[in-house]
């Protein structure tokens, strides 16, 4: 097993972080929420990540008071999006320059901070979820370019890329790339060529969807046969199983699995201390690979096409 803590951003976290976006189902418990936060920062965790558009800023403000400078939490926020409360569905995408700019101070806003040390420019390039239409298609040097200069400010500390492509990601690695965040998981494994470049670049490599199965459609890592029976097999759940195979396929995997419940947090924390005989891993990675593309269009709907 690699080892429980991974580079990333010039600092060290530990390679099972926490994702923000569940903590929107707590908003009418906003102490619960904060006592989470509190709970996951006790268990180890220095690397979350969030969103201005995460519950309409509510993950934000949860986590501008629940984290301290002395907890030496990284967090990590994305842009590319918007919150849209009135909309058909919860966000609209902001994909130009001036709109990343903007979304950009959202977060410094909300998170009540002068330096964001992370932000995911997501794309839409790829994987499942909306695809960019009219004006939202913008080109990534356009893009890079307002995200560098971000970071010239001093209000970026790296740039990350997220729902990208293979051909995109070479594209900008001469911007400086910190992480790359795209759908992957044992069953969804469509981006090896990219995680071996990530690798070899010393790119952290942060799953959205690790154990897929979040759009109707896509496969599901905790109904794989193989899964289950190398859970039982250990007496850990399938999911723990499958966000333990992340760890061990590439060192350089972190992952920012979301819940709202204290034991399913710990849980999953627990993930990193899993590992593998030689032939539970050989049967784990001869799980079918299946693609994760599935199209929502701007209205919400699964693309027809």
């Amino acid at each position: 097993m690699s080892t429980p803590t991974a580079p990333f951003a010039g600092r060290t976290v530990l390679r099972v972080g926490y994702g923000a976006l569940q903590l929107e189902r707590l908003h009418d418990r906003r102490g619960d929420a904060v006592a989470l936060l509190r709970r996951a920062v006790e268990l180890g965790v220095n690397h979350v990540d969030t969103a201005q558009f995460y519950g309409f800023g509510f993950a934000n403000d949860v986590i501008r008071e629940a984290l301290r400078p002395e907890d030496g939490v990284l967090v990590v926020t994305k842009v590319g999006a918007d919150p849209d409360p009135g909309g058909r569905m919860p966000l609209r995408l902001a994909q130009r320059p001036e709109q990343l700019r903007a979304s950009v101070e959202d977060n410094l806003r909300s998170l009540g901070v002068d330096q964001l040390p992370v932000v995911n420019l997501r794309r839409l390039d790829t994987g499942p979820g909306l695809r960019p239409e009219g004006d939202q298609v913008v080109d990534l040097d356009d893009q890079l370019a307002v995200m560098t200069a971000l970071r010239d400010e001093g209000k970026i500390g790296a740039i990350g890329l997220s729902s990208v492509t293979l051909a995109g990601l070479r594209r900008a690695l001469p911007a400086g790339i910190a992480c790359v965040q795209n759908a992957y998981s044992l069953v969804s494994r469509d981006d090896e060529d990219m995680l071996r470049l990530c690798v070899a670049e010393g790119i952290a490599w942060v799953p959205f969807f690790p154990l897929g199965g979040n759009f109707p459609g896509m496969p599901k890592v905790t109904e794989e046969p193989a899964v289950r029976a190398v859970a039982e097999s250990l007496g850990v759940t399938p999911a723990q199983v499958g966000l333990a195979w992340l760890l061990h396929h590439a060192p350089n995997v972190l992952l920012i699995p979301g819940t709202t419940d204290a034991a399913h947090l710990e849980a999953n924390m627990a993930a990193s201390k899993i590992t593998f005989d030689a032939a539970a891993l050989a049967a784990l990675d001869a799980v079918e690979s299946r693609s994760s593309e599935v199209p929502i269009g701007p209205t919400g709907d699964k693309d027809k096409t």
